[in-house]
């Protein structure tokens, strides 16, 4: 056997785990415990084991080797090889076939899109990945996940639309420049998939917000605060000429903004994702003149008080008016 190499060894055995579809409790339950059921390694000690190798890999590898009936020498071979032959090395009961269940169907696409966006988050974070790179192919990616190609094709599209990777016709897909996106957009398309996280979602939002303003009252980037004076501008204007849609718009950027003001990337990049997703679940949050009128004002004192540098006044001005907010937009 050609290419063998045991620093593949860690890649291999995530790739496997990955295959079966297995948390690391599950995995260790299955191939790494004594007859009587207790495990012979702690999760946190696989899981360095998975990430920086070590000692007991071996140990790992022949233990899982013979539960499957496989060649140890396998998880040694590169991991693209690995992952083509994944389906060969694993029994039927557990591979599955070409048409049964390990397709994704319409139904499962949600969850393959989370599964996805925390492989790329694991490739990023351990440094494997990074932004602007090209991500393995969906015939790859197909095999890895334990499904079918047209079920990536479709998951992919939808990271795309998230900002997530950029699919390029003819070249490839790859990671966005903006690939911090894998941290935080678990969180904004639980927005979607359940209805019943969306409180406990904009209340983490209004704690961002409320802590944004304390940060941009504390802000000394003059391009910024530009950009918040013109949009502070664009809501007068809409305010005067009563234009609903035009003031909406301004509303989302007003707050965008002063989470960009407040110089936490972090927060930045949360408060973006979650404002522009909250937007296909609630109401317009405007229904007639009056209240246009008192979130114009609210936003007036928010603005006011980060140009004074009042951090704390900025921070409760911000608290208010989210608290007020919360009556105007129907998140259910």
């Amino acid at each position: 056997m050609t290419g063998l190499n045991p620093v593949n060894k860690k890649e291999n055995l995530r790739l496997l785990r990955s295959a079966l579809r297995l948390t690391q409790k599950e995995f260790i339950d299955r191939f790494l415990s004594s007859a009587d059921g207790k495990p012979m390694m702690s999760i946190a000690t696989f899981s360095n084991l998975e990430s920086r190798d070590g000692v007991r890999m071996n140990e790992v590898i022949l233990a899982v080797s013979e539960k499957l009936g496989i060649d140890s020498m396998l998880f040694s071979i590169p991991p693209e090889e690995f992952s083509e032959r994944i389906q060969v090395l694993l029994p039927s009961d557990t591979a599955g076939d070409a048409a049964g269940k390990g397709r994704a169907k319409k139904g499962n696409i949600n969850h393959l899109v989370n599964r996805l966006t925390m492989y790329f988050a694991e490739q990023i974070f351990e440094k494997r990945l990074k932004k602007g790179d090209k991500i393995e192919s969906d015939r790859v990616l197909s095999q890895k996940m334990n499904v079918g190609r047209s079920a990536i094709r479709e998951a992919l599209k939808v990271l795309e639309v998230l900002g997530m990777i950029d699919i390029r016709p003819g070249q490839g897909t790859y990671i966005s420049n903006h690939e911090a996106s894998f941290f935080i957009v678990p969180l904004s398309w639980s927005l979607f998939l359940n209805g019943g996280q969306i409180d406990s979602i904009v209340e983490v939002r209004n704690l961002l917000e409320v802590k944004a303003a304390y940060l941009a009252a504390k802000c000394t980037d003059k391009e910024c605060l530009d950009r918040l004076y013109d949009i502070s501008h664009k809501l007068h204007k809409a305010y005067v000429e009563k234009d609903f849609k035009e003031f909406l718009d301004g509303d989302l950027e007003f707050h965008i903004c002063i989470a960009e003001c407040s110089g936490n990337q972090v927060i930045y990049s949360m408060i973006q994702t979650i404002s522009n997703l909250m937007r296909h679940v609630s109401g317009s949050g405007m229904v007639d003149e009056e209240q246009l009128k008192d979130i114009y004002e609210e936003h007036q004192r928010v603005y006011g008080l980060i140009l004074a540098k009042d951090a704390e006044g900025a921070s409760e001005a911000m608290k208010e008016h989210l608290e007020k907010s919360l009556g105007r937009y129907d998140y259910r």
